[in-house]
């Protein structure tokens, strides 16, 4: 799909990226500057290897990418970056589950009150500038429950045929976790001000996006936080049995997704959709500590530990209704993504032989 010249048509101001030097922020941000895109990365700079990141950009597209350090949660500081950009893309979030039932009032603040101050900045400022947003799969909750999944060899299956090619927008919203609720309360507020205040705002749920400049966490981005507990030669701890499925989606297909729905923002204005990899990029927990291990590697040190709040025993997106309305459909299989993913790691980290500890890597 060429996207240069429906972006062409935005003018020549800036694309603004709230959360642009995070992990798939500053994918995006990459893609567009390499595009000839001026872009606008406002960022609060405050999780981990987002001024790696912010560096990284800097270094490939020097005056072209702008960092701009600010918090979605000061409206002056938002409003005055979104007067200046022809579209929104807004990454901007607290992205954790277990954080947001730690400190439940931060995470709605981030959330939900940093997702309302852009759209009352561009509500304000230009009914016309493109919204697209990050939202999540956990707006669906737990989705099945134990008796609606059965085990099937290593993973997860729905008991009914009509979950088999992923869950739709359509099925109830249900918000497990403080997280849950935040980001479904964003999600709620930017569709309802594309159908009440007429803006060019478009939803996309996703799910479990993967690939490199990661730096995940147990909390969050957890295939990259498997390849790095393999690197530091660390125990892998499971929540559940290992038998729960998500769809995974390499970066460069949800960054061409990203793009996909701003190319045609008039036609999908006002829409919600899900973002995953789908049925073909499903696996569960122990199907990927399975291909881990055949990827010429240490043998994996893996413990198991209770559920954790709000976990899905299954999700997979249902992302026909993206690919119908946009074209995009996923083009980096699996296999191919997490080698991506293992290269990118091993390249940014080396391991020190008597500490296990990871260090930056030199040419």
């Amino acid at each position: 799909m060429n996207s240069t010249r429906p972006l062409s048509a935005l003018g020549h101001r800036a694309i603004l990226i709230t959360g642009g030097c995070g992990f798939i922020g500053c994918n995006l941000a990459n893609a567009l500057a390499e595009r000839g895109r001026s872009v606008i990365v406002f960022d609060s700079l405050e999780r981990e290897g987002s001024r790696e990141n912010a560096l990284w950009l800097k270094s490939r597209h020097g005056e072209r990418v702008e960092i701009k350090q600010g918090d979605v949660r000061d409206m002056d500081a938002t409003r005055s970056q979104v007067k200046r950009a022809a579209a929104v893309m807004h990454l901007a979030g607290q992205v954790a589950v277990t954080t947001s039932l730690d400190h439940p009032i931060d995470d709605f603040e981030i959330n939900a009150r940093g997702t309302l101050n852009v759209l009352e900045a561009v509500r304000e400022e230009s009914h016309e500038t493109p919204v697209v947003f990050a939202s999540t799969n956990k707006v669906y909750g737990r989705v099945l429950g134990e008796d609606e999944v059965r085990r099937e060899d290593r993973r997860y299956v729905p008991v009914q045929d009509q979950h088999r090619h992923g869950i739709s927008e359509n099925f109830a919203l249900d918000f497990h976790s403080p997280y849950g609720c935040s980001k479904g309360t964003a999600d709620q507020y930017v569709h309802d001000y594309a159908r009440v205040y007429g803006l060019r705002a478009v939803v996309l749920r996703m799910s479990c996006i993967y690939g490199p400049r990661q730096f995940g966490t147990e909390d969050q981005g957890w295939i990259a936080h498997f390849f790095l507990q393999s690197l530091r030669a660390r125990e892998i701890t499971i929540y559940g049995d290992g038998y729960q499925v998500r769809d995974a989606l390499h970066v460069d297909d949800a960054v061409a997704a990203w793009l996909a729905v701003l190319d045609q923002i008039d036609s999908s204005r006002g829409e919600i959709f899900n973002l995953g990899g789908g049925p073909d990029n499903s696996v569960s927990l122990r199907e990927l500590l399975d291909l881990m291990s055949r990827m010429d590697r240490d043998p994996l040190r893996v413990s198991y530990c209770g559920w954790r709040a709000g976990d899905q025993p299954w999700y997979v997106s249902d992302t026909s209704k993206l690919r119908h309305r946009t074209g995009w459909s996923p083009r980096v299989p699996l296999a191919d993504g997490l080698r991506s993913l293992d290269g990118w790691l091993a390249s940014r980290f080396a391991v020190q032989p008597q500490s296990g500890m990871l260090a930056e890597a030199r040419p």
